[in-house]
């Protein structure tokens, strides 16, 4: 009974809310509109003005309406909408014939020679003419048939001006003007404008905090973009003493350490550092540098290095060179070289070995190709849009003879072979309503070569891959897997969620070598403002793991920003 009274109150509030209601129609053709409720008059005045326009758009110049007011809070209106006009001729006039090249022509329809100065106007704002003009001059009638001319006036022709930068950033002009493509010089473009504002919005270093301006002058117009730096830097670690077990009183740092430092100097230039042991033997280091716009030209220069100690079995180092081209606002070409260094660290398994083993020593040039498309609204936390990035790489592996293998086990082996890889990721958010979300990511790949070794092998599983398992769990030839989230959010960057992940695995070195990996859980993201807390809590199924609570994982972590 609550719950009805409850509801009933509700609609009656909604109902006090509208103090004017109007309800309209017209004669031929005869359309009605319901009665519907205003706030105040003047918005149902308005409301009443947008249909009779649009009516006028159809070409019934010559309507009137009738009005009854019923109440001092109710109006009815009859619209009578006469005689309906088309164009019989309608010239070019002196409209530049560049301007037209991609519009239709004018149609017999009244409105369409509306769409087409719409059409005219937005070509000459995109070509450094923001303050032209055009109507229709010399308007004749016969009976309904009209007949008029264009006329055109251009104005001053607006060349872009230097760009301007405001607000508490340290943001270079230059850096603004290559990534949004205002070239002091150019021809003034509203559409050029418009798109630097989504490009601006999408950047991870910064936020606009008001909305773009352009400040016109004697034949120049200056962009005036306010923006605010993001805490982007991140330095965050564990370092942990544990007792040495392999020489006996000293000690074993073990931890990890993520260092980012993003937007160096307001160019763009990025450095990062991560490094994490979590036992005696295993440890992975990566570094990476990024410098965008290299000597002021469009090329994004980035060089890393990553190594990775698997244990006692073997040492991987890989040095990569990237050249990055913005095709537009939102894609973005690369071109890359990698060595991969990979050598065995203990052979003594190894002495009796007839064939070569599982891992070898080699080397593997690869020369690549790789694309991103990135339509998404926020570069941490999105709630709408798609991403794609994709990889495409191939080169000659050469495998190394190890003095500490048999020497027959090379017999036979082609030591120089092409090997192929490739990986693309595709990612999806859907925003239904305030506060429920979803989040899909697809990611894919392969590796291909005569003698594909053990250190070779993709390695997933953990937070950024397939939940519920540790951390590089699986070894992989070829995978893919999906990643879903129902998300709950309470705040901006808020959220509870409930995830599911499913995926395929193939790995040659493990009988059956087709896995299918299952995990689901629940955890919270949660922006402290300062940093952002994940918690995650997931199960996992495959070959190598039941599926029991007690193989459950929890992966968490907090990022600090700065």
């Amino acid at each position: 009974m609550a719950c009805i009274l409850f509801f009933l109150a509700g609609g009656l509030i909604c109902e006090a809310q509208n103090s004017y209601w109007l309800k309209w129609s017209s004669d031929d053709p005869q359309q009605v509109g319901d009665w519907r409720g205003f706030v105040t008059k003047p918005e149902g005045r308005k409301y009443l003005d947008s249909i009779q326009n649009s009516f006028q758009n159809e070409g019934y110049l010559s309507l009137y309406s009738e009005e009854e007011e019923i109440g001092k809070d109710s109006l009815q209106v009859k619209i009578f909408l006469g005689t309906k006009y088309l164009w019989e001729s309608i010239s070019q006039g002196n409209v530049p014939r560049e301007f037209t090249e991609d519009i239709e022509p004018v149609s017999d329809e009244y409105a369409s020679a509306s769409q087409w100065m719409r059409h005219v106007i937005t070509e000459a704002e995109n070509r450094g003419f923001p303050f032209a003009e055009i109507k229709l001059d010399s308007i004749e009638r016969k009976g309904d048939k009209l007949s008029a001319v264009f006329h055109y006036d251009s104005g001053p022709l607006i060349l872009w001006d230097s760009i301007k930068v405001a607000g508490d950033t340290k943001t270079q002009e230059r850096y603004i003007q290559h990534i949004t493509g205002i070239r002091p010089g150019a021809p003034f473009s509203q559409k050029q404008l418009e798109e630097a504002k989504i490009v601006l919005n999408r950047s991870p270093y910064f936020v606009q905090t008001q909305s773009a301006t352009v400040d016109f002058q004697i034949k120049k117009a200056q962009p005036v973009f306010t923006l605010r730096d993001r805490n982007t830097n991140v330095l965050d670690g564990i370092i942990g003493l544990l007792p040495n077990t392999n020489e006996p009183g000293k000690m074993l740092i073990t931890g990890q350490l993520d260092l980012e430092l993003y937007h160096l100097g307001g160019k763009g230039r990025d450095i990062a550092v991560h490094w994490q042991r979590v036992n005696i033997a295993t440890q992975s280091l990566d570094i990476y540098a990024k410098e965008s716009f290299v000597l002021n030209s469009p090329l994004d220069v980035s060089l890393g290095f990553n190594l990775l100690k698997q244990d006692s079995s073997f040492l991987t180092r890989n040095l990569s060179l990237d050249f990055g081209y913005h095709m537009t606002s939102n894609s973005y070409l690369r071109f890359f070289t990698r060595r991969q260094a990979s050598d065995v660290l203990e052979t003594e398994a190894y002495d009796n070995a007839t064939e070569l083993p599982d891992v070898a020593d080699y080397r593997w040039n690869q020369y690549g190709l790789g694309w991103d498309w990135d339509k998404l609204d926020s570069p941490y936390f999105p709630r709408r849009g798609f991403l794609i990035n994709s990889e495409l790489a191939m080169g000659n592996k050469r495998i190394i003879e190890n003095t500490g293998f048999p020497p027959e086990v090379y017999v036979g082996v082609d030591m120089s072979s092409p090997q192929y890889f490739g990986q693309v990721e595709v990612e999806k958010h859907f925003f239904f309503r305030p506060g429920w979300g979803m989040w899909l990511k697809g990611n894919g790949g392969f590796i291909q070569n005569q003698n594909l070794l053990l250190n070779d092998l993709f390695r997933l599983g953990g937070l950024k891959s397939i939940r519920g398992f540790n951390e590089n769990f699986f070894f992989a030839r070829s995978y893919g897997y999906l990643n879903m989230e129902q998300r709950l959010f309470f705040g901006e960057n808020s959220f509870l969620m409930v995830f599911a992940d499913f995926g395929i695995l193939e790995n040659p070195y493990f009988a059956p070598s087709i896995d299918k990996p299952v995990s689901f859980g629940a955890g919270i993201n949660l922006d402290t403002g300062s940093g952002v807390f994940r918690f995650i809590y997931g199960v996992g199924k495959s070959n190598l793991q039941p599926l029991q609570f007690s193989y459950s994982r929890i992966h968490f972590g907090y990022l600090a920003r700065f």
